[in-house]
Order: structure tokens, then C-alpha cells, then sequence
């Protein structure tokens, strides 16, 4: 599930995130770790999850697009997570990134979280679809290092090429 943590994974720049992929995604506990870990890095000052049209099933490819409604809001970006997982009641041990949560003792409970508005148990979605299975995330050697032969190729010979070609 693309929550909060997974999302703060878009702050790795460029080719790394690619060869993190390829490090780690072979093994999603590992790679459930690896993001926590960077969230746990970036620490943000406020995540927002944005629910109101979700993504359930077989995503993120094959999934399908679902109205929920929820749009929220978190100074702790894995109370969030936990918030969502328990709307959704998924359990945080099929989830990667909440597990991981769990064994490095920074998971929140709903019971230690304030909710200034609405609590998860007013916005339950009882028949919320998990993906059949979890499929590798891993992107591959010869994946990863054709993008990155690419990335050098443009960023060193063809666009340096590119700025004499009118002289």
C-alpha cells in the first residue's frame, strides 16, 4: 500500500531510487525497512494522505480506482499510515512498510494517536481489496544499469554535443 512512507520514497533523487530498487526489492521486508528507514531520515513536519479517490486490488497497474472521501493529515507521518490501515481494517502485518514499523518499535496505535476531527472507527471501509499477491519490486540489473547508461549518455555526450552542434 502507497501510504505516507511510501510516498516520502519520491525524495531519493534520481538513479538511486532505481538502485535501491534493485538492492532491496527482491525481499519486501527488507525493502519495507528501507523505507521506513528513509521516512524515519526525512522526517517530515506534516504528511498528507490524500484518499479521496483510492486505489485498491491488483495495483498500482492493475488496480482500481475507488471513491473513499478521506483526505488526511499528520505531524507523524507512520501514525498516518496506522490511521489508514485502520479505515481500511487491513491488518499492518501484510503491509510491508507497517511491519517494518512494528519490528523497529515505531509503529503508533490508534489508542496513542489525537484525532482532532474524525477517529478511523467513524470512516471504516469494510470491504477494502488487497492486491491476490505481493509481487517483486525489484527493477532488475540489466533494467537499472541500461537507465542509468542512458542517464549518463544524455547527461555527458549528447546534450554537451547538442550545445556546439549550432556553431
Amino acid at each position: 500500500m502507497t501510504m505516507g512512507v511510501k510516498n516520502l520514497f519520491g525524495c531519493v533523487p534520481g538513479k538511486m531510487k532505481a538502485w535501491w530498487h534493485l538492492e532491496a526489492g527482491k525481499d519486501s521486508a527488507r525493502f519495507g525497512e528501507m523505507l521506513v528507514e528513509t521516512a524515519r531520515a526525512i522526517n517530515p513536519d506534516l504528511t498528507i494522505i490524500d484518499g479521496i479517490i483510492a486505489h485498491e486490488g491488483n495495483g498500482p497497474i492493475n488496480g482500481e480506482p475507488r471513491h473513499l472521501g478521506i483526505l488526511g493529515a499528520a505531524t507523524n507521518v507512520f501514525a498516518i499510515d496506522s490511521s489508514m490501515l485502520a479505515i481500511l481494517q487491513v491488518d499492518p502485518a501484510v503491509v510491508p512498510t507497517a511491519a517494518a514499523c512494528q519490528r523497529l518499535g515505531l509503529w503508533q496505535a490508534i489508542g496513542d494517536i489525537d484525532f482532532p476531527l474524525l477517529h478511523p472507527e467513524e470512516l471504516l471501509v469494510d470491504d477494502w481489496k488487497l492486491p491476490a499477491s505481493l509481487v517483486p519490486i525489484d527493477f532488475g540489473l540489466p533494467r537499472v544499469l541500461k537507465s542509468t547508461f542512458k542517464h549518463l549518455y544524455i547527461g555527458f555526450i549528447k546534450e554537451p554535443i547538442g550545445a556546439y552542434a549550432g556553431r
